[in-house]
């Protein structure tokens, strides 16, 4: 019997039973706090690490015995522990040194036939969700952290910042036409038409998540698909990341005229600093929710008290301001299109968030909205957009068609704007990043990662020597965005993406969830027993 675990087949869905081990979460202690160290048996806690493989084929879960009963089971079953249960790691052959810059010593070496299975698998990195659960969720942890550290301080950032004007904005795209809305949609006279005779009136009520009923699966969609504007819709979504920039541009101008300044003396008395997130309306526009924080000037020491004049009322007052005002003028995409001039909708919320849990209901809490903009970061428009309606078929088309005729009109005039429109397809046009952060808010997900790789590295010699290792007494090490003083000298040749078969890819997915689920177990234990 291979080490670490059996299964039983039945109906082609998989148990396999595997004990999970903590990481020091010093570094991870939010979402994806912790990760498995899977396919460890014992038999005294086996029963916590039951996986589940459900609805596999016959042939994949033939895939799944026979890898589970190879002689190299226990390697297979360590690369994936030190890949994090990743579903598409990186495979890579070759050799590295690191050389002491002035001396030309060789410090160490590596290579992949060190390796149990002669080659080095790395994890692949991608936040999507849909397309790899664990990468995903230590993103989504990462962005906990760094969207935290800006509103409670730590991890290099003062605490003095939980005591800044801080709110919690979302700025919408505009009404490109009707569509269904969750709850009573457009009451009104059903027998009033738009010109291409459908109503103007929906008298459903329309409740998410009922799976199967028409009326769950209207919401988002137009009550004229003829009457909404997709062109103009898939024009907005191109340009949103440029008008977000604009916004940044006229809250900073608003600013400063309040403070009864020059626009460009303002840096020498606040800053405003923010971390965003983009997320998929059903409609498939994307809508932006941002953490803003108004710090005081910019100084080489750090971040800097903010002038009194300017309470979180204040900044939610100037914030609304510039979202209501900002606008921004694109060409048309050839001739037979028209210039537009864009601008957000009129659905703009603007909450002031507090550091701790207030008397007011309503406020919102540092753990709330990193949490939130931390799950949303790990989004694609797949994920939030039923990709199956006519609608998003037909914001495909309307993509495909500007293209093309931005493809035309390039040949004519020699460049334009929607020259790389086909290039996003995929993501509805939308060619932002869906996280992103002002220089000074917080952390960089760089140094995080840099702090694991550190941290990682000072667990195996603590093991390796048998001495015990505090992190949270180094976590200032760990952190500190110093060079390197040694020389790394890699040749490395890629092998390709992904697992052997589909049956390594269904245990590491399924390891993956079991990680998930343990994380989430542990969370709820440590709520539970912790004092109120």
């Amino acid at each position: 019997m291979p080490r670490g675990g059996f299964a039983l087949a039945a109906r082609h869905t998989l148990w396999v039973v595997i004990v999970t081990v903590d990481l020091p979460s010093t570094l991870n202690a939010g979402p994806a706090a912790h990760h498995d160290r899977a396919w460890q048996h014992d038999d005294e806690d086996s029963g916590r690490g039951l996986l589940k493989l459900d609805d596999l084929t016959a042939e994949v879960s033939q895939l799944v015995v026979a890898r589970l009963v190879s002689k190299d089971f226990g390697a297979w079953a360590d690369t994936l522990a030190r890949v994090g249960n990743c579903v598409r790691p990186v495979r890579l052959r070759g050799t590295s040194e690191r050389i002491d810059p002035a001396t030309g010593e060789v410090l160490s070496s590596f290579s992949s036939s060190d390796h149990p299975l002669g080659v080095v698998h790395v994890r692949c990195g991608n936040r999507r969700a849909s397309e790899c659960p664990s990468c995903s969720r230590l993103y989504a942890a990462d962005m906990f952290h760094l969207i935290r550290a800006g509103v409670t301080g730590g991890k290099t950032v003062p605490e003095s910042v939980a005591d800044h004007p801080l709110l919690f904005a979302t700025l919408t795209a505009p009404s490109f036409g009707r569509v269904h809305t969750s709850g009573r949609c457009h009451p009104g006279d059903l027998n009033r038409r738009c010109p291409h005779g459908r109503p103007l009136a929906c008298g459903l009520v329309h409740a998410e998540g009922v799976e199967g009923r028409r009326s769950a699966v209207l919401l988002g969609q137009p009550l004229c698909p003829d009457c909404y504007d997709y062109a103009s819709h898939v024009v907005w979504q191109w340009f949103a990341p440029d008008l977000w920039r604009r916004f940044t541009i006229a809250l900073h101008r608003g600013l400063a005229h309040h403070l009864g300044i020059p626009a460009h003396a303002l840096p020498e008395v606040a800053t405003v600093q923010y971390a965003k997130v983009a997320e998929f309306q059903r409609r498939g526009a994307v809508h932006f929710h941002a953490l803003i924080r108004l710090d005081g000037p910019r100084s080489p020491s750090g971040v800097t008290d903010p002038p009194g004049a300017v309470t979180a009322d204040v900044l939610a007052t100037l914030v609304t301001q510039a979202a209501s005002t900002v606008h921004l003028h694109v060409p048309a995409v050839d001739d037979q299109d028209v210039p537009r001039r864009l601008v957000f909708g009129r659905q703009l919320d603007v909450r002031v968030v507090r550091s701790h849990r207030p008397d007011d209901d309503q406020a919102l809490t540092a753990a709330q909205v990193a949490g939130y903009l931390a799950k949303y970061s790990t989004k694609t428009a797949s994920d939030d957009v039923a990709t199956s309606t006519a609608h998003h078929r037909r914001l495909q088309a309307t993509i495909a068609d500007l293209n093309l005729r931005a493809q035309v009109a390039t040949l004519a005039t020699g460049r334009s704007p929607y020259e790389l429109l086909g290039h996003w397809g995929r993501m509805l046009g939308f060619r932002g990043h869906f996280a992103t952060k002002s220089r000074r808010y917080s952390i960089t997900l760089g140094q995080l990662r840099r702090a694991r790789q550190r941290a990682q590295a000072r667990i195996a010699a603590s093991r390796a020597s048998g001495t015990p290792l505090d992190l949270a007494s180094l976590e200032a090490d760990l952190l500190a965005d110093e060079e390197e003083t040694t020389l790394v000298i890699g040749r490395w040749s890629y092998l390709g993406s992904g697992w052997a078969d589909e049956g390594e890819t269904a245990l590491a997915a399924a390891a993956a969830a079991r990680a998930r689920e343990y994380a989430q177990e542990k969370a709820a234990a440590r709520q539970h027993t912790s004092p109120r």
